[in-house]
């Protein structure tokens, strides 16, 4: 397990989007050999993005033969909806990059059949040879995706009811009104990701700094689902320094010192340009 210290938010964010680009092209994919990347939304990976846009429009990055699979969606919320997640991706990411819309897998928070939706989700998977690089974000209460405190660490796509932590923070969304904030989404598992053959989780902000303590620190457990990612062979937590508050001056020193190493995985960026 990797631990990556940034001071800011900027830079974590700058980091988390080298890595991803330079992921991307040191793979090689085309017609026949996609990247499959999974997805999160909310504020947290909003500067990464940025990042991966600007590399696309400098001709240094492209998503033509990329596939990507968001974590969740809400149930209910219309498509259109300015807060459902397809809208998040199509106006933060998508539309501004070149990938095929064929490509952008996001779960039907209106299908008919939900679990029917969530049994095809992971088909959809599977048939693209499972996730390369799995990038997530973690709410407060640490969980990853819409895996809520007390998820099973096995489990797949399915349906979940939110916790009220959740719909608290998700509030700033709908006008703080809580009436208007959905209870329900479609989610990955936490075993969804944990299939995936690299994961990068995203952590900044103070007020995520009790749950990453939980994640780095603290043992395996299902009331903490971002914590079962110390099981994961190839996990990389990209953080900035308000996050690492609860963490022990031993072990952001520890990490700290490993940072000559970890930076050798963005540096140099690679460009699709001039190959790697």
């Amino acid at each position: 397990m990797r631990l990556v210290i940034l001071d800011n938010y900027d830079l974590a964010s700058e980091w988390a989007a080298k890595y991803i680009c330079n992921r991307i092209i040191q793979f090689k994919p085309g017609q026949d050999r996609y990247f499959t990347l999974g997805l999160p939304t909310g504020s947290t990976p909003l500067g990464c993005y940025k990042k991966l846009i600007e590399y696309h429009k400098n001709g240094d990055l492209s998503f033509k033969y990329v596939k990507t699979f968001n974590m969740d969606e809400y149930v209910g919320l219309p498509r259109n909806h300015p807060e459902s997640y397809h809208s998040y991706m199509w106006n933060n990411f998508f539309k501004h990059i070149d990938i095929d819309p064929n490509n952008a897998h996001i779960l039907d928070g209106n299908a008919a059949d939900l679990q029917a939706e969530c049994d095809a989700f992971e088909k959809k998977i599977k048939d693209a040879g499972g996730i390369d690089l799995f990038v997530g974000g973690i709410g407060p209460d640490g969980h990853i995706a819409f895996n809520e405190p007390g998820s099973s660490l096995v489990s797949r796509t399915r349906l979940k009811t939110l916790a009220m932590d959740t719909i608290l923070a998700n509030a700033k969304y709908f006008d703080g009104d809580l009436s208007k904030v959905p209870t329900m989404a479609l989610t990955v598992g936490v075993g969804t990701v944990m299939d995936a053959r690299e994961v990068m989780i995203l952590i900044t902000g103070a007020h995520k700094a009790f749950a990453l303590y939980k994640a780095i620190e603290e043992g395996v457990s299902h009331m903490w689902t971002v914590s079962a990612f110390q099981q994961h062979p190839r996990t990389i937590f990209v953080c900035d320094e308000d996050a690492t508050l609860e963490l022990r001056v031993k072990t952001v020193k520890y990490f700290k010192g490993l940072m000559h190493v970890h930076n050798k995985l963005v540096d140099p960026l690679f460009s699709m340009k001039e190959g790697i």
